[in-house]
């Protein structure tokens, strides 16, 4: 071999070397562990790093001072199930049709855990999902499920666990199920369900869903390629803080929350009396319902930094991302409401979000860019260096664009938002024929609505527009298969369902013995 040959061989080996190193650290770089911590029926200023005076919620703070915290941020439809289908796939829920909280994300739709199981990750959820079988497969190897609303409760793994101990959630089921609520406690009522849990702190559903949580984090491997997405079901009402979290609040000394009215507006009456009647809603009931609320969301916060310590210890922080975010919010006073299921203003549809990136880059940014939580699908898959799927419509949150000048969101079929930084648009009814329009700017708690004035008709007709070209034509029907495919583990009941009249049996029988029936 000549001298040149020898050289270049010889390169070819040093740069073979210098290379190998890389290869072997590509998956902490390129692809990292990501964590979604994803909470029920927050309202957006209802933390610590969002402006609120009252509230303590250190650890989220932190972690919004190690990442970025979106103002602007909404969920494509405020309530839980939708705006979880629409999370996961990226797409609106008149494209994904899963309608209502018994709807179905149809097996051919792509999710992100789906693209990153497909890349090799390991996936894996915790807590509440909402889904339609309980275990659907979209995309997670694993399921550890503690569920709130609907059948799912009676398949769970949290359920399971409560009556292997001779427990039973019984604020929870008081609250959810038309059966026990018609028996509840007067002080339930009166207090719009702000009632001390029933249960113990170690077997509180928080508790229960942080413990798992953390068992998988302190599991992972140093060499990234983890997904984690883990679902609180509180602040969701009820509100039923455990002992001793329920005495961290004196309801007293709480801020009522901006938006606050003597009275329900009478064409938000019209829309719905609320699952409380919102007119008797008074201050002192307000604010002991916003002691438990802050009560549940500092537990959260107390978990959320017990997982942070937990990545920290084993040096995973810096590697993970970690987005925050909720589902939908809570009028929590607004317009004399608590609650949802009215109409789409700002503390219902807003939710909070903030990214933690790897390494911290962009750390302690605050962005007013418009941001839909469809984003969060291809934005997580690009910051994996995963190509998201085509039919994932969301933005990519990784890039520093100004982003949409519109956000849209939906609610039900016969309500509909364009929202700009300034004004916001809401179209109601079968023909989306009624309107409600606000210039945020001078009226931002949306009391005055401008629907009819001469001087708006420009900015209503461009927004109206926007909205038929946003969702044109015949919609979708619900799409519900309780048949569809379910992940495979030993912890999935049977298909057949013979485990069901067992168990709710149990929880009959014990909800007859504390309602003294």
């Amino acid at each position: 071999m000549d001298r040149t040959a020898i050289s270049v061989v010889f390169l070819a080996l040093v740069l073979l070397a210098i290379a190998s190193p890389l290869s072997a650290a590509a998956p902490t770089t390129d692809r990292p562990n990501v964590l979604v911590l994803h909470v029920d029926q927050l309202r957006i200023d209802c933390l610590g790093a969002y402006g609120n005076p009252d509230v303590k919620t250190p650890n989220i703070d932190q972690l919004a001072t190690d990442g970025v915290r979106y103002t602007n941020s909404f969920c494509a439809f405020p309530v839980c199930t939708p705006s979880r289908y629409s999370l996961l796939s990226g797409r609106y829920v008149h494209q994904h049709a899963g309608w209502d909280n018994r709807s179905t994300l149809a097996p051919e739709i792509a999710t992100f855990p789906k693209v990153f199981r497909e890349a090799g990750y390991q996936t894996k959820a915790v807590g509440k999902m909402h889904f339609t079988p309980t275990y659907l497969d979209v995309g997670f190897d694993e399921m550890l499920l503690a569920e709130q609303d609907g059948p799912g409760r009676w398949d769970d793994d949290y359920h399971r666990y409560l009556m292997q101990l001779g427990l039973v959630d019984r604020n929870d089921l008081e609250d959810q199920v038309a059966e026990y609520r018609q028996h509840a406690l007067q002080e339930y009522w009166d207090r719009f369900g702000a009632v001390v849990s029933n249960l113990p702190e170690p077997h509180h559903s928080t508790t229960w869903i942080a413990e798992h949580a953390l068992e998988t984090v302190r599991s992972w491997k140093p060499d990234g390629q983890q997904l984690l997405m883990v679902g609180f079901i509180k602040p969701h009402h009820p509100f039923d803080p455990p002992a001793p979290w329920h005495t961290m609040y004196d309801p007293e000394k709480l801020t009522i929350l901006p938006g606050w009215t003597e009275t329900t507006p009478e064409h938000d009456l019209q829309l719905g009396r609320g699952y409380f009647p919102n007119d008797q809603l008074t201050g002192s009931s307000l604010r002991q319902a916003m002691a438990y609320y802050y009560s549940t969301i500092s537990q959260i916060d107390h978990n959320v930094g017990r997982l942070m310590a937990a990545l920290k210890a084993a040096g995973l922080y810096d590697r993970t991302l970690i987005v925050f975010t909720a589902d939908h919010g809570d009028y929590m006073g607004y317009h004399h409401m608590i609650l949802k299921g009215n109409h789409v203003y700002d503390p219902l549809v807003k939710v909070p979000l903030v990214i933690k990136w790897p390494d911290q880059r962009r750390a302690g940014q605050t962005s007013q860019r418009l941001v839909s939580n469809i984003d969060l699908a291809p934005t997580l898959c690009r910051a994996a260096n995963l190509t998201p799927s085509t039919d994932m419509h969301g933005e990519d949150l990784g890039t520093e664009t100004p982003g949409r000048e519109i956000v849209f969101c939906e609610s039900g079929r016969n309500q509909v938002m364009a929202r700009t930084q300034s004004h916001k648009l809401i179209l109601l009814g079968k023909k989306l024929e009624q309107g409600l329009f606000f210039d945020l700017q001078a009226d931002p708690l949306e009391l005055q609505n401008l629907y009819e004035s001469p001087q708006s008709q420009t900015e209503i007709q461009r927004l109206t527009a926007a909205l038929h070209a946003w969702r044109p034509g015949e919609l979708s029907q619900r799409y519900v298969d309780p048949q569809a495919p379910q992940i495979r583990s030993p912890n999935v009941p049977a298909p057949g369902l013979e485990h069901r009249p067992a168990i709710m049996e149990y929880y009959r029988t014990k909800m007859e013995e504390s309602q003294g029936h």
